[in-house]
C-alpha cells in the first residue's frame, strides 16, 4: 500500500526483501532526520529517498536497543556497576544490618513491618506431621516430636515454634539468621539428644574469604567445594558485638560442618549471604523520621512563644535615638531560649504581636505518601504497615490481602521450610534413630504452615463445602489448610458422636440426622437403602 513521501507523492518502500509502506512526514525526526541529500535524492527518485530512510531507522533501532542503556547527559549521574550479588552484599551488609536493626528499634513504622511479616509467616507455627504411609509409625512419629517442641531450644526458653518466630524475625532485620545442631548425651534426659542453636548473622565471619589451589573457596565465611557445595560455616563463638565478649578462643572464626549449620536468608539472586528486607527503603524511613522531628519542634516553638511586645516609644522617635537591637523577659533578662508561655520584649516596645501558629502545611499527606513507599519497600499492603483503613472498602482490603497472602505463602515454601524447617526435623529425625527411638528409615513429613483468617468466613465456608462435594478437594485437605490435623478432628467427631447417641441427643450439625434444610435424613438400612418412613398416627 502506497503512502506521501511528505511532497503529495505516494511511495513504497522495500524492507528485508518485501515492500511495505512507510511515511516520511511520521520519521521521528529524532531518531532518523532527513538531511539535504535525502531531500535532493527524493526530488528524483522518492523510493530511493525513503529506502535511506528506513535503513537509517533499522540502524538506529540496532544500535539503541533499550532507552534505558542509552547515555547522555540524562544517565551521567547513574552510576549502575555490574557486579555479582555477592560483590554488592560484601561490601554493604553490615552497615544495612545495622542500620535496619536500628530502625526498627526506634521507628515505629520499620518495626511494624517487621512484625507484620513474622505474623502472617509463622503465626503459632508451621507444624510437620510424619507421612511415613504407615499409620502407627506416624503416630509414633508425632507423639515423640510433641515431646521433642518443649525442649530443643539450646537456650532453654523457647519452643520448637518459638524458635521458629525468632528466626523469621532475625532474617527479616538482620537479612539472615543462622541454626546450629548442638547434640547432647543420652543421659541429659531430653526426649531426644539433639537441640538447636540459634545465632545470628554477625557470627558468620564476614571477613573472611579466600580461594585454594583445589578449587574450594570461601565467600563470606561461607566455604565451597570444588563443584560449589556448601562444606563448612566459619562463625565465631561469641557474638563480636558483645559489650562484655568472653571471647574465649580470641576473635578467631572456626570452620563448622555444613552438616551442622542451617543457614536461612531471602535468595533473590546467586548470593552467599542475605540482606535485612527493609534495606531499598533506609533512607525514606530516615528522612520521615527527620520531617517528623522537623514538625514537631516547629510546633514546639509556635506553642512557646505567646507574643512580642515591639515598637518604640514617642520619645525615642523625637529623640532619633538609635536603639540596639534586643529581645528581653518581662524582668529584662536577656532570651537565649524559648519556653513555654514566653511572652518577649524588644527594646523600646509599645505594641503587643501575638504569635499565630501557621497549619500543617501538608504534614499528612507527606506521611500518607511516605508509608505507600515504605510499604511497597516491605512488600507489605499500605493499611497493614500504617493501620489506616479510613480509604480501604472490603473488595479492595480484600484484594491486596490476596496478593500478599499469596506472597506470604510463596516465602513459606521456598524460603522458611526448606532452609530452617526441614533441617531441623531432618535432624530430629537422626538423632531419635541413633537413640533407638525410631526405626532406621527414611521419615518424610508434610509441612503445613497456620491458616490465614477469612475476610469473609460466610462465603469462604460455603465456598469450601461447594469445592468439598464437587470433588476438587478433598476434606483432610480442607482441614489440613486450618493448621489442624485431618485425622485427629476424625477422631474428635467419632468421639463426639458416641457421646452424643449415647446422651439420645440430635444437633443441626449432624448431616447424618439432619439435612441442611432442617429436614431429618431417612435411616440408612444395612443394605444401604433408606429405611421406610413410619406413618403417622391418625
Amino acid at each position: 500500500m502506497a503512502k506521501g513521501d511528505g511532497f503529495g507523492r505516494e511511495v513504497m518502500v522495500p524492507r528485508g526483501g518485501r515492500s511495505v509502506a512507510a511515511t516520511s512526514a511520521s520519521v521521528r525526526r529524532d531518531r532518523a532526520p532527513r538531511t539535504w541529500l535525502d531531500r535532493v535524492i527524493g526530488l528524483v527518485s522518492p523510493s530511493r529517498e525513503a529506502a535511506r530512510v528506513a535503513a537509517r531507522i533499522r540502524v538506529e533501532t540496532m544500535l539503541r536497543a533499550y532507552d534505558g542503556a542509552a547515555g547522555g547527559r540524562r544517565f551521567d549521574g547513574w552510576p549502575a556497576p555490574s557486579t555479582s550479588a555477592d560483590t554488592e552484599i560484601g561490601l554493604s551488609l553490615a552497615r544495612l544490618r545495622a542500620r535496619c536493626r536500628d530502625l526498627t528499634r526506634n521507628n515505629p513504622h520499620a518495626k511494624r513491618a517487621v512484625t507484620v511479616w513474622t505474623t502472617n509467616l509463622v503465626g503459632d507455627g508451621i507444624v510437620p506431621r510424619a507421612k511415613t504411609g504407615d499409620a502407627a509409625l506416624d503416630e509414633r512419629v508425632n507423639a515423640l516430636f510433641a515431646e521433642f517442641v518443649e525442649t530443643c531450644d539450646a537456650a532453654g526458653q523457647l519452643d520448637f515454634y518459638g524458635l521458629q518466630t525468632l528466626l523469621t524475625r532475625g532474617m527479616i532485620d538482620g537479612g539472615e539468621m543462622l541454626i546450629r545442631r548442638r547434640w547432647r548425651r543420652g543421659d541429659d534426659g531430653l526426649p531426644v539428644p539433639v537441640q538447636f542453636q540459634v545465632m545470628e548473622g554477625d557470627h558468620l565471619d564476614h571477613n573472611k574469604t579466600n580461594t585454594f589451589d583445589s578449587g574450594a573457596r570461601i565467600v563470606q565465611g561461607v566455604e565451597f567445594d570444588a563443584i560449589g557445595n556448601r562444606s563448612a560455616y566459619w562463625l565465631f563463638r561469641d557474638h563480636p558485638g558483645d559489650s562484655f565478649p568472653s571471647f574465649r578462643d580470641g576473635l578467631v572464626s572456626r570452620a563448622v560442618p555444613a552438616s551442622e549449620v542451617a543457614h536461612l536468608y531471602l535468595k533473590e539472586r546467586t548470593q552467599t549471604r542475605g540482606v535485612p528486607w527493609g534495606h531499598a527503603v533506609l533512607q525514606r524511613l530516615r528522612d520521615l523520621d527527620d520531617y517528623e522531628d522537623a514538625e514537631i519542634m516547629r510546633k514546639k516553638v509556635e506553642a512557646c512563644v505567646v507574643a512580642f511586645v515591639v515598637g518604640q516609644t514617642p520619645e525615642e522617635l523625637e529623640d532619633g535615638a538609635a536603639l540596639t537591637p534586643e529581645v528581653t523577659n518581662q524582668n529584662g533578662v536577656k532570651i537565649e531560649k524559648f519556653e513555654p508561655g514566653l511572652i518577649a520584649r524588644t527594646t523600646g516596645a509599645t505594641d503587643v504581636k501575638f504569635n499565630s501558629p501557621s497549619g500543617p502545611g501538608g504534614f499528612p499527606q507527606y506521611i500518607k505518601v511516605g508509608l505507600h513507599s515504605i510499604a511497597a519497600g516491605y512488600d507489605l499492603p499500605y493499611s497493614l504497615l500504617s493501620g489506616d483503613l479510613a480509604d480501604v472498602n472490603f473488595t479492595s482490603s480484600r484484594v491486596g490481602l490476596v496478593e500478599f497472602r499469596r506472597l506470604a505463602t510463596q516465602r513459606q515454601w521456598q524460603c522458611l521450610v526448606p532452609m530452617a524447617c526441614q533441617p531441623m526435623w531432618d535432624w530430629f529425625v537422626e538423632a531419635a534413630q541413633l537413640a533407638g527411638k525410631l526405626p532406621m528409615q527414611p521419615i518424610p513429613c508434610e509441612w503445613q504452615p497456620p491458616a490465614f483468617e477469612s475476610v469473609n468466613p460466610l462465603d469462604d465456608a460455603n465456598a469450601d463445602m461447594v469445592n468439598v462435594r464437587s470433588g476438587k478437594v478433598t476434606m483432610p485437605e480442607l482441614i489440613a489448610k486450618t493448621g489442624r490435623n485431618p485425622d485427629d478432628v476424625l477422631a474428635e467427631h467419632i468421639e463426639w458422636k458416641k457421646k452424643v447417641d449415647a446422651a439420645g441427643l440430635v444437633f443441626d450439625s449432624d448431616p447424618s440426622k439432619v439435612a441442611r434444610a432442617g429436614t431429618e435424613q431417612p435411616s440408612i438400612t444395612a443394605s444401604g437403602q433408606p429405611a421406610p418412613r413410619a406413618a403417622p398416627e391418625a
